[in-house]
C-alpha cells in the first residue's frame, strides 16, 4: 500500500480553500436565480452582501452601569483588516449589518411583493411559515457573552424549507426565503434586543457576520433545499 506524498494533504486543503469562495459564491447566485432574479440581478444581489457585509450601520446605543469594550473600527469592519485598538465605554451600540441583515431583507420584501401580485392566496402560508421560524428562532437563539445573540443556522433553514414545501409547494423558494431571512431576524434578533444588555459587548450587530450570518444563511440555504424555479 503506497502512502501520500508529504504535504499531499496540506496542498489538497489549500485548493480546497482557494475554491470555497466559488463553490459560496456559485451556491448564492444559485438561491438568488430561484428567487425571480435575473443573472444579473442576482450578481448584483450577490456583491451586495458579500460587500456590505463589513458595514455596520448604527440605529440605537443601550445605556450600561458597567464599562464594555469597544472597537472603534468595527462599524466599517475595517477590524479585520487593522489592529483592534480597544476602547472603554459605558453603552453598547445597536447596529444593523448591510450585507447581513438591510439588503436579506430588502430581497425578502421583494418575495413578499412578488407574492401579493402573482400569488396573493399563498400570503397566508408564507405569514404561517414565517410565523412559525420565528417562534422556533426565538427559542433556539441564545445571548452568549462579549459575543451577541448566536444561534444554530441550520435550524432555521430546515425549518422554512420544509414550511415552503408543505404550505406552499408550487412558490416554495420564495415561501422559504422570506421564512429563512425574517424568521432569524425577528425570532432570534428583534425578540432579543432585551438580552443585549446583559451580553456586555460594545456593539450588537443585528445581521452582524455578515455573508455567513444566520440571516442570509437560513434564507439561502432554505432556497436551495427547495426544488424548481420560479
Amino acid at each position: 500500500m503506497r502512502s501520500a506524498p508529504p504535504g499531499c494533504l496540506s496542498l489538497v486543503v489549500f485548493g480546497a480553500l482557494l475554491l470555497l469562495p466559488f463553490v459560496l459564491a456559485n451556491a448564492m447566485l444559485a438561491a438568488l436565480g430561484k428567487l425571480g432574479l435575473g443573472p444579473t440581478s442576482s450578481l448584483l444581489a450577490a456583491f451586495g452582501i458579500f460587500l456590505g457585509s463589513v458595514v455596520n450601520v448604527p440605529v440605537a446605543q443601550i445605556e450600561r452601569s458597567t464599562t464594555v469594550e469597544h472597537l472603534p473600527n468595527r462599524l466599517l469592519g475595517l477590524h479585520r483588516l487593522f489592529s483592534r485598538a480597544v476602547q472603554q465605554r459605558t453603552y453598547t451600540v445597536v447596529a444593523v449589518n448591510v450585507g447581513g441583515c438591510l439588503l436579506p431583507t430588502a430581497l425578502a420584501g421583494y418575495q413578499a411583493a412578488r407574492l401579493a401580485a402573482e400569488a396573493p392566496s399563498v400570503l397566508p402560508a408564507a405569514g404561517t411559515a414565517l410565523a412559525i421560524n420565528v417562534a422556533i428562532c426565538y427559542y433556539v437563539a441564545r445571548p452568549v457573552q462579549n459575543v451577541g445573540i448566536t444561534m444554530p443556522p441550520l435550524v432555521p433553514a430546515g425549518v422554512a424549507a420544509l414550511s415552503g414545501l408543505v404550505l406552499a409547494p408550487e412558490w416554495a423558494p420564495p415561501v422559504a426565503f422570506m421564512a429563512g431571512v425574517l424568521g432569524p431576524l425577528i425570532g432570534a434578533d428583534f425578540l432579543h434586543l432585551d438580552d443585549i444588555a446583559d451580553i456586555g459587548t460594545g456593539m450588537a450587530s443585528l445581521g452582524g457576520a455578515g455573508t455567513f450570518d444566520g440571516i442570509v444563511l437560513s434564507g439561502l440555504v432554505a432556497t436551495l433545499l427547495v426544488p424548481g424555479a420560479l
